[in-house]
């Protein structure tokens, strides 16, 4: 699975694509931080979502 060209991620594909730590990355998803949805038990996040977030400077509504 190539991540560049997937529009959801895994929490180690963003993890990797923001060089960031899992556990820092499911404690902001857990507190709305930054935009994802939970499926299930798993977290996904939209790639086009997650660059506007980066590109806003802001913590995710």
């Amino acid at each position: 699975m190539a991540a560049t060209n997937d529009k959801w991620l895994t929490i180690d594909e963003l993890a990797a694509y923001l060089k960031v730590g899992r556990t820092k990355l499911y404690t902001m998803a857990q507190k709305g931080n930054i935009p994802g949805s939970k499926i299930g038990s798993q977290w996904r996040f939209d790639r086009e979502e997650i660059d506007a977030w980066i590109k806003s400077g802001r913590a995710a509504k």
